[in-house]
């Protein structure tokens, strides 16, 4: 049998996804959210010099009229424009006389002075806000304390240690040996940075720190201490009858002095995180409701209007005589419009897909959190005519402000369980019932999971205590007898 070898050239048909650039553009823009579209952007019109910021309304407005002002100056130029039959009165005018009775100056060489005679005041548009940090609040206290010069180095020294919660991070001998201070200086030392604001700052443990604050309150016994060093894990775990028997007091007693612990503060420190690390969530779909009915508006206020610059555009018509002028000015016009297309489709897309959220979650937005109903994507794919995961791209990281407050877009997608009547049950619904059990039931027999099942059975809402147990954690509710009063 012999093989044979060569070349033939056959037609066949077969199909293929290919990503182009301009796809995979166009699939990155609706995923990103408001802050990260706005940072793209302003990327894209330093890289691309034929994009350019539209002008708002009130600016292309103003030049409309400017343009007017011009134009009718420019027709009634000879009717207006005759200095030279001005009176000679204007003529014997002392202008110069003028501007300095009127306070006119010429300011391009010195400051403004107030020359009214009356007392400058200060606003408050002249200072910016600065965070104190907890390092320079306890310098501030350590310069007006009672201490030696050396005290004041090895004071500096254990200020700098501490870490973001205002504890000690390294030990006295360590500290010793850094500042060359013996270690009795070292804890007199310490034992006045204790008595700093805030109470409990300088300790080196949790049990360390919550003495010190029950010193500072005038609260300190032998019992509370005895209690804090040796059953502080008992205590959060709400094992108040093994406490009261190790120790022979009550448990009524060991219940107040877990009542006083639990109102001190773990992290003295943690006062002092800068307001600079805070993020505030900007909503990229805002819904209104008007009358009975719900308008949903896309956020595009962080999002500046894009367009063509007309210079390129008349430049590109221009330089066809330059073949490689304008393949390149034609790239980046191309480059240009899918950009400004890709955005108006993002915008398209995550209006579509949240109105139909909006209206599908309508008893939400009029009810309140508890009348949720099961959504998933394949729902709203179904309804808009996308694919799930286009839906999925277009409600990533997103957040929608409504009157019923700020939410993220995934919070009305959830599973659940169908109710008595058919109708599906969202699983942050049943959390919402879980809680409004859990803040009226009674501190001295607290529900357990199963009695919460009972309960949400006479609602029509079947699940198991399992199912009960996982939403309650998720919630960071304790269990039944860690939730227990005495």
């Amino acid at each position: 049998m012999s093989m044979k070898l060569g070349y033939d050239l056959t037609i066949e048909q077969a199909q293929k996804l290919v990503m182009t650039p301009e796809l995979i553009q166009a699939i990155q823009i609706l995923q990103f959210n408001t802050q990260e579209l706005d940072a793209y952007v302003q990327e894209q019109l330093l890289v691309n010099p034929v994009l350019e910021q539209a002008a708002s309304e009130s600016s292309s407005e103003g030049s409309g009229e400017n343009r007017d002002h011009s134009e009718s100056f420019g027709e009634d130029h000879e009717a207006k424009a005759e200095p030279e039959k001005k009176s000679d009165k204007d003529e014997d005018f002392d202008w110069k006389e003028y501007i300095k009775d009127r306070q006119y100056d010429d300011i391009s060489y010195k400051q403004w002075e107030d020359k009214s005679g009356e007392e400058k005041t200060n606003t408050y548009e002249q200072y910016v806000t600065s965070d104190v940090t907890l390092p320079e609040h306890l310098m501030f206290q350590l310069q007006f304390a009672a201490t030696k010069k050396g005290c004041r180095r090895v004071g500096k020294y254990i200020i700098e240690s501490l870490d973001e919660n205002g504890y000690m991070t390294s030990t006295v001998e360590e500290i010793a040996g850094a500042t060359g201070a013996p270690e009795e200086k070292v804890c007199e030392v310490l034992d006045i940075i204790h008595t700093f604001d805030p109470v409990g700052v300088g300790a080196r443990s949790l049990n360390e720190c919550l003495l010190i604050q029950l010193k500072q309150k005038g609260q300190l016994t032998d019992v509370f201490e005895q209690v804090i060093q040796e059953h502080l894990e008992d205590l959060a775990n709400n094992r108040l009858s093994v406490i009261a028997k190790d120790m022979g007091i009550s448990v009524k007693d060991v219940q107040g002095m877990s009542d006083i612990i639990r109102t001190l503060e773990p992290k003295p420190g943690r006062q002092f995180v800068s307001q600079m690390d805070t993020k505030y969530i900007v909503p990229d779909v805002i819904v209104e409701r008007v009358d009975d009915d719900y308008v949903v508006i896309i956020n595009d206020s962080s999002t500046p209007r894009l367009m063509v610059s007309s210079y390129y555009q008349k430049l590109l018509h221009q330089a066809e005589s330059d073949d490689k002028l304008s393949k390149y000015l034609s790239d980046r016009v191309n480059s240009a419009m899918w950009l400004i297309k890709s955005i108006e489709q993002r915008k398209q897309t995550i209006y579509n897909v949240v109105t139909a959220v909006v209206k599908y979650q309508k008893d939400f937005f009029d009810k309140g959190s508890k009348y949720l109903r099961t959504l998933t994507l394949k729902d709203i794919a179904e309804e808009v005519g996308i694919h799930e995961s286009t839906v999925s791209r277009s409600i990533n990281g997103k957040y929608l402000q409504s009157p019923r407050g700020v939410f993220e877009i995934k919070y009305f997608f959830s599973a659940g369980v169908s109710g008595s009547h058919g109708e599906g049950i969202s699983s942050n619904s049943i959390k919402e019932f879980i809680k409004e059990i859990v803040d009226a039931e009674d501190p001295k027999s607290p529900c357990s999971d199963q009695e919460m099942v009972e309960m949400l059975k006479d609602k029509g809402i079947s699940i198991s205590r399992r199912t009960v147990a996982k939403y309650r954690d998720e919630m960071n509710i304790l269990s039944s007898s860690k939730r227990r009063r005495y």
